[in-house]
């Protein structure tokens, strides 16, 4: 599905989002600089845009993308983004430790298995190093009378119009609907062994943002 709409993914975010993703993704890359990292990980990177934006938030840090679609990395790289590395996130090719903060936008919602992703983003941290999750949630009463039929029926209608894949967004809802959001995630960020799990609602809480660390070595992981 992501190989089919890789040249036109850009242009769909960007349409659907009204242009809000552009903010959403800059208030993840001001909580990256707050950690000052020298090495990050963006998983699920897709066409670079989370990326590029903690590289520019933090120009000393080396900013790795990975992805499991190499036609979206091709996208990224012509961005500039490099390294962008063909990876599956629920089996990282990285040492224990590698990184200082691991991010993922808009991506764990779709990988097979949350608590494996996890997992995997808990080992590639160095101790007291950072993740960053930024997803699709549903916002309260009185906003998400209106938006579930955005999401159901208007969204996969213009986004399939817009990439030339009328198919390619019909699970959308659905995933945004199954996946699991504030505290519940934060109960799965404890249980893959992070501390302090935290959330910020954005935008009336269409996107929640997700925070939490790497115990140090000994340490025990706080509850949720």
């Amino acid at each position: 599905m992501f190989t089919g709409i890789a040249t036109r993914y850009d242009l769909a975010n960007h349409a659907l989002s009204g242009g809000l993703d552009w903010w959403w993704r800059r208030q993840a890359a001001k909580v990256v600089r707050r950690w000052s990292p020298r090495d990050v990980l963006d998983l699920a990177t897709g066409s670079g845009d989370l990326a590029l934006t903690i590289q520019a938030a933090c120009p000393a840090a080396t900013v790795v993308g990975a992805d499991f679609c190499e036609a979206m990395l091709v996208q990224a790289r012509r961005k500039g983004l490099s390294p962008a590395v063909l990876a599956d996130a629920l089996d990282l090719p990285f040492a224990n430790g590698t990184f200082d903060v691991v991010t993922v936008a808009f991506g764990l919602r779709n990988m097979s298995s949350w608590s494996r992703a996890l997992e995997e983003m808990a080992r590639v941290l160095r101790p007291r190093g950072h993740c960053l999750i930024l997803d699709f949630s549903l916002p309260a009463q009185p906003l998400r009378w209106l938006y579930r039929p955005y999401l159901h029926v208007v969204l996969p209608r213009v986004a399939g119009w817009l990439t030339g894949k009328p198919d390619a967004y019909t699970y959308l809802g659905a995933s945004i609907e199954q996946f699991p959001s504030g505290p519940a995630m934060c109960a799965l960020l404890a249980e893959a062994g992070f501390a302090e799990p935290a959330f910020r609602r954005l935008s009336g809480g269409i996107v929640t943002l997700y925070t939490a660390s790497r115990p140090s070595l000994g340490a025990s992981p706080a509850a949720c």
